[in-house]
Formats: structure tokens, sequence, C-alpha cells
């Protein structure tokens, strides 16, 4: 058995192999419901194999969202179609986690697929489930001033400060009526969490700003209330930005610091991400993000999840060998190839079927009896 195909325990849950799809927003719901289109998406991600199946990131307050077509879950109505896909990644072997998030200072924007020409009439926003808000933050300051689709929030009081704490809580409530095996705090990508982290955004001047410790209270208070409503034998997961990738923002330490703090708090894995800030870019190359996955699992001894361009098998496989992560990740070399971990798993020399739907293991048992090689 190779290590990327290895079983690996958090808490009571055991994940077949190390393989994740990471969160990727669909911009396809209307008033934060799940529809069949959620259902073709995430199901075939079970279907190939995947050892873990992360939801996109999904409002945990209507106005949390990125766009009106986020999904959400912060109302039960909610629960029931997001259910029916847990249910099925469960019959195909497959964990389904959930991503948790409040967009803040970059909510309320575009879908960028659907032109204005499209939300002219009523009858048009109605059917695409149009919505537009005032998005809120640590501080009064818009994401990118030269771009026309962030709007300039409002600065958080501590009421509302209050309103996206209980709003985790709530969601995460109903994401274990939903079923989920675990819930991942997004606190990365230059969203709310992150906009409390990062110099690069917060300006404030009460105990929520200015220190690095000031500036970590949301995030380890949001975790230590979502901890204590979610069950205690599943696992919880959080993603951060590693990096700002910019002068003068969080850095690589700053997040061994936080993760450390998090772990204390009952986190079981990071999800190391990078980025967020219009201030901050980094070019994107295959493993561009492994170096900070390994230094978070490193300084703060604490399983993580690469991220990032990751669809070379042997190369996934390596990190896992190396120990610079615990899990590979893949976004877009899901989407290219929602099997990947089956084919991945033979390009590693593995004769084992097992892994396939049952549906198809007597057509892949004839193909090894004819010595066929599978594409």
């Amino acid at each position: 058995m190779t290590e990327l195909f290895s079983p690996i325990t958090l808490r009571d849950l055991i994940l077949r192999n190390r393989t994740v799809v990471a969160p990727m927003c669909q911009y396809s719901a209307i008033d934060g419901f799940a529809n069949d289109w959620h259902f073709a998406h995430l199901a075939r991600f079970g279907i190939g194999g995947f050892g873990l199946v992360i939801f996109e990131a999904t409002g945990v307050v209507a106005e949390g969202r990125i766009s009106y077509a986020d999904l959400g879950l912060w109302k039960d109505d909610h629960i029931a179609p997001l259910a029916r896909i847990v249910d099925f990644l469960h019959t195909q072997g497959s964990a389904a986690g959930i991503q948790l998030a409040h967009a803040g200072r970059k909510a309320s924007t575009p879908v960028s697929w659907r032109g204005p020409e499209e939300l002219q009439t009523e009858g048009q926003k109605k059917a695409a489930g149009y919505e537009h808000w005032q998005p809120v933050a640590p501080s009064a300051e818009s994401a990118n001033p030269a771009d026309p689709s962030f709007q300039v929030p409002t600065e958080l009081d501590k009421a509302g400060i209050q309103n996206v704490i209980d709003g985790f809580v709530a969601a995460t409530l109903r994401a274990e009526k939903a079923g989920f095996d675990t819930v991942e705090i997004h606190a990365a990508h230059g969203y709310l969490l992150n906009q409390f982290l990062s110099p690069l955004a917060n300006h404030r001047t009460d105990e929520y700003g200015g220190s690095r410790e000031n500036r970590m209270r949301l995030v380890l208070e949001v975790t230590e209330a979502v901890r204590a409503a979610w069950p205690a034998h599943k696992p919880l997961l959080a993603r951060i930005s590693v990096s700002d990738n910019a002068e003068g923002g969080w850095t690589v330490e700053d997040s061994v610091v936080l993760s450390r703090e998090l772990k204390a708090r009952g986190v079981d894995a990071i999800d190391c991400s990078s980025g967020g800030f219009a201030q901050g870019r980094i070019a994107s190359a295959p493993g561009y993000q492994v170096d900070f996955a390994r230094a978070v699992k490193q300084g703060a001894d604490i399983p993580t999840m690469a991220v990032g361009l990751l669809g070379d098998v042997h190369e996934a496989e390596s990190i896992i060998q190396r120990g610079d992560a615990d899990f590979i990740a893949l976004a877009r070399g899901a989407m290219n190839d929602p099997n990947w971990p089956v084919h991945a798993q033979r390009e590693l020399g593995s004769v084992d079927y097992s892994l396939w739907p049952v549906q198809t293991q007597r057509v892949s048992d004839h193909d090894r009896i004819l010595g066929l090689q599978r594409a």
C-alpha cells in the first residue's frame, strides 16, 4: 500500500485514504439551497474514490456569503438537501466535510459568469436568486478600492462580532444534523476571519485589533464556540492563509503561532493555503504551497493538508512520504479528473480495485484477468 492510499484517523473518523476534494464555490444556489447541480458535482468525487469531500464555502449567515449564489446553512431548511449529498457520499465510502464561512468585506459580489444584462428585469433577478446587501468587516475599508465589485463595508461592533460567532455555532449544529463527518472553519483567502487576522485589513484599536494576540481573538473565539458545539468524537478542521504574500501582512511565523493555539482549542488538522488580499500576489505552480503545509506541520506539530496544483500522482505520494503534509487536496485537479484517486492508485502500481465503485469492480476484475491496462 502506498502512503497516499493508506488510511488515517482523526478522532473517531477513519478516512480510507489521504486524498481530499478542496472546497470549490459553484455559485449555483438560490437562497443558499443545495440543488441537483451540487449533488452531481460532489457525488462524482465519492464515486471516484476520494477519502474526504469538503463542500464549498457555506455562509453561516445570509450576509456572510461571497455572492447571492453561495450555499448557506443559516436556516434549518438548508439541512435536508445537504444531507442528501452527504448520505450518498457515505454510500461510496467517502467522508463528507463542509467549509463554514463568512466573506466579510468580500461579500455581496457578482457571479462571474452571469453578466449584468442577465439581471436587468425583476423576473431575471428572481430566477437567479439575486440579492445585494451591505458587507461587514473588521474595518470600514474596501477589499480593493480599484475593483468596483467590492463595497466599503460597515465596521463590525461588539454585537456584530457576537452575531458572527453565533452564526458559526448555529451552522455547526445544522452541519451535525445533516450528517457531516467534519466541519472546516474558513479563516483564509481574505474572508472575514482572515481579515481580522491580517494587518492589511484589520485596523481596529479595540481588543480585536492591534497586536497579533488581539487580531487572533475572533478566530480563536469562533473555534472555541464551534468545538463546543461540534461532537467531541468528530474532527474539526481550519483553513488558513499561511502567508498574505505581502509586505506588512500575515506571515508563516504568525500561522505557526495561530496553529498552535487552534490545536490547543481542539482543531485536528490545518488546511494550508495562502493569499487573499489585493496587496499580495503569488504565482501558482505545481506544489507552490507545500512549503506552507510543511512549516505549519513541523512548527505546530499538527496534521496538515497541502493544496494547490497537486495533480502529479508521484509528487503527491512523495509529499506524504516525506512528511510534508498528511493530506493532498485537489480542486482544479478533481474537476479535471473526478476519478483521480482510482487512477492515481493504479499509476502507483496497485492491482487492488476495491476503491472503485462496486458497480465497476466486475469489469475491473475482467480487465485484470485479461491483462489489460485501464485508462
